[in-house]
């Protein structure tokens, strides 16, 4: 008889045939790895610990790591409302949505400091249907033609996008950027200005960025929060799941784009039903 037909015989779910009870043994090397990634990844939340653990090979739901995490008395981060874009998509992030990779980057600026209080200027750029952040460069300031030294680095390795999207800062809008960008093809979207939810793929990545590295170091030099940084940018990138990539991490799904057709990337998550097929 098969499980199906006994258990609809006898009434009961088939998951219960399934579940196997966690030894003593078990829970305890497995609370010790939950305090290994919580030291590692003190701003992760239970949920972000419980998707890295089943990348580990764990067999284990959010109640359950719920359950021990607060045994444990880790902090559970608040949940942040949602700010709700306003206006309409003619001018908003909707213009011009990734539909690929190399279709639309996101590039942005956030600003920090060195213990000597001098400032630190920190530029993000991000493929917007990826996720993965493409460089992460910290300097004292940018000019438009070390943005320019920057983007022809980037392209070289990785390819020209459709468009870039930012805001109306002067790096951005200076003559010197719009020349080059103009003279390969490379199109421009510019938020309108005091809307950062517009430029909302890179705003997302800057706040993770601030929460989980900028907030819990104290950069003594340059170089030092230019090693830290890139650090932080390898963890986000390879290690780091991506809730609204199914769990996959930025360089494993732009893998799996690379490697297949767009179609062919089995996700559940609908942003990512846009994918083009290939003839």
């Amino acid at each position: 008889m098969s499980e199906r037909r006994a258990c609809k015989t006898l009434g009961q779910p088939r998951s219960t045939q399934r579940y196997q009870t966690q030894s003593k043994s078990d829970e305890e090397i497995l609370l010790r790895r939950i305090h290994e990634l919580v030291r590692e990844f003190p701003r992760y939340g239970y949920r972000m610990i419980t998707r890295m653990l089943r990348r580990e090979g764990w067999t284990v739901n959010f109640k359950q790591i719920y359950r021990l995490w607060k045994r444990e008395g880790f902090r559970v981060p608040r949940k942040k409302r949602k700010k709700r874009r306003l206006g309409s998509d003619s001018g908003g992030i909707c213009r011009r949505r990734a539909e690929r990779m190399n279709r639309v980057w996101s590039i942005d600026f956030i600003f920090d400091q060195t213990s000597n209080g001098r400032s630190l200027t920190i530029l993000s750029l991000i493929d917007e249907y990826s996720r993965e952040c493409i460089a992460l460069e910290v300097s004292r300031r940018f000019t438009g033609d070390d943005l320019v030294d920057l983007l022809v680095d980037v392209f070289v390795i990785r390819g020209v996008p459709a468009f870039i999207r930012s805001d109306n800062g002067p790096e951005f809008i200076s003559r010197r950027v719009r020349e080059f960008l103009g003279r390969i093809d490379v199109g421009t979207s510019f938020i309108e200005p005091g809307s950062p939810w517009e430029n909302g793929y890179v705003e997302s990545f800057q706040s993770r960025l601030r929460d989980e590295c900028l907030s819990c170091e104290a950069f003594s030099t340059l170089a030092e929060a230019q090693q830290v940084t890139g650090q932080w940018r390898s963890t986000y990138n390879h290690r780091r799941p991506h809730s609204s990539l199914s769990g996959l991490t930025p360089a494993e799904f732009a893998a799996r784009c690379a490697a297949s057709t767009p179609v062919a990337v089995l996700l559940t998550s609908k942003r990512h039903n846009e994918c083009d097929s290939v003839t």
